[in-house]
């Protein structure tokens, strides 16, 4: 266990793994208040594809000196293990293992946030064990079928099958293949200059993603991510009742912004946080204004939580 300062407020952390029903481990760490007691509600962070908890610096930051938070790694992803049969991948064995953490770190209710394809796994999960979820935040995510959407094309759609094809038929030339154009220098400057806003992403906030990602296996991601390609949470949206925030930015060109619109509509008495401007990584770009409208959102979750919390 180790002891971190944020703000003059101190924080614990400490780390352990999981297990996933098929016996693939789960890597995951738990922060929050020095005494082990918070009162507030507890977050379990959901990752997008392909992050091993990047964008989750500034929340963590502001938030663990008053809530439980638990961060958790996907199969196949960070320091978590990958599954003996790679076709393991999909949103049954995501909710499954998030179920699995949840047990581990004795965490019985929580408010669930996700990034980027983490929406998706919040909405199903939600789907499936709604008694465990007090709260939803979703941010720069989609309710479902993003191979149809980025950039407002259906370009994924046709590149990513045949790309999966050929890690399965040459693994080890297509890692080759994946480290040189995933990771680096290379492709941090690409992302910075035409995908986010390079002026307000710090250099050590986001190349920790690239180097991340260079590491994987090729056929982990490109299988979870057609699995992801052809998932759906839209028919849920309006079964969600418990309360629920959607941060989104305007120029996001990976989940566009019209989709967190949508989930608006959709999802009864949601609320919207709008990042002019922001990208898909506004999280780490506009790290005060999101820290500000959750810290808001989780006040309201805490009043409505209230009266179970006085009667039990």
């Amino acid at each position: 266990m180790t002891t971190e300062v944020r703000f003059g407020r101190p924080a614990t952390s400490e780390e352990a793994f999981a297990e996933g029903a098929d016996g693939t481990r789960l890597f995951y760490t738990i922060t929050g208040p020095t005494n082990g007691k918070a009162d507030a509600p507890a977050l379990m962070l959901c990752d997008g594809i392909g992050c091993d908890g990047y964008a989750w610096k500034y929340l963590v930051r502001d938030f663990a000196a008053d809530h439980k938070i638990v961060r958790w790694h996907y199969r196949g992803h960070g320091r978590s293990g990958i599954p003996r049969d790679l076709k393991k991948v999909t949103f049954d064995d995501l909710c499954s293992d998030l179920l699995a953490v949840l047990k581990a770190t004795g965490t019985s209710k929580c408010v669930l946030v996700g990034y980027s394809m983490g929406v998706q796994v919040v909405l199903e999960f939600h789907r499936r064990h709604p008694e465990l979820v007090q709260g939803i935040i979703v941010m720069c995510g989609s309710h479902g079928l993003p191979l149809d959407t980025f950039h407002d094309s259906r370009i994924l759609r046709t590149l990513i099958p045949p790309m999966m094809q050929a890690a399965e038929k040459w693994p080890q030339a297509m890692g080759i293949v994946w480290r040189s154009m995933s990771g680096g220098e290379l492709a941090y400057q690409i992302a910075t200059r035409f995908e986010v806003n390079g002026s307000l992403v710090r250099r050590d906030d986001f190349l920790p993603y690239f180097d991340h990602l260079a590491g994987m296996d090729p056929r982990v991601f490109l299988g979870m991510l057609l699995e992801a390609g052809e998932h759906s949470a839209y028919d849920h949206l309006p079964q969600i009742k418990c309360p629920t925030l959607i941060v989104a930015g305007t120029n996001d060109t990976f989940t566009p912004y019209w989709l967190s619109e949508e989930m608006h509509d959709r999802i009864p008495d949601s609320e919207m946080c709008t990042v002019p401007g922001g990208t898909h990584t506004s999280i780490i770009e506009h790290p005060e204004l999101v820290s500000l409208r959750i810290e808001k959102f989780l006040a309201r979750v805490q009043k409505t939580l209230a009266p179970a919390m006085k009667a039990s």
